[in-house]
């Protein structure tokens, strides 16, 4: 896999979009950062991971997946090698990070709604 197979899955994903934080490129749904290609030039591929699911993917296969080093990896930024990466495997390990983003945008949005309404109800 290469980098350009990394944008072409990531942007597969429903309701995903390509942006820039920081002049590098990645990719976001409902508007917070999933994916990146931060490190494109390294060959790597970036993935916004829970520590715990950067743990297993490490551990299941780390010749392809590389915690990023320093406290963005701790927090479960993972590299991913996309040459040492098959089609399922990233397009799982995209689709996986792209689900926890989705989940964590809704759980955002509830928190909004419940406040908005408590607020209404003060009024």
């Amino acid at each position: 896999m290469t980098v350009d197979d990394f944008r072409r899955i990531a942007l597969s994903l429903e309701g995903a979009e390509e942006s820039s934080h920081m002049g590098q490129p990645d990719f976001r749904v409902g508007g917070r950062i999933f994916a990146t290609l931060a490190a494109a030039s390294q060959g790597y591929g970036n993935l916004m991971l829970t520590p715990e699911e950067q743990a297993s993917f490490v551990e299941e296969l780390p010749e392809v997946f590389v915690p990023i080093a320093g406290g963005w990896g701790k927090n479960g930024a993972t590299h991913i090698r996309c040459a040492a990466a098959d089609d399922d495997i990233l397009a799982g390990a995209l689709r996986a990070a792209w689900k926890l983003r989705v989940e964590k945008n809704c759980k955002s949005a509830k928190k909004k709604q419940g406040l908005v309404k408590r607020l209404k109800h003060d009024e």
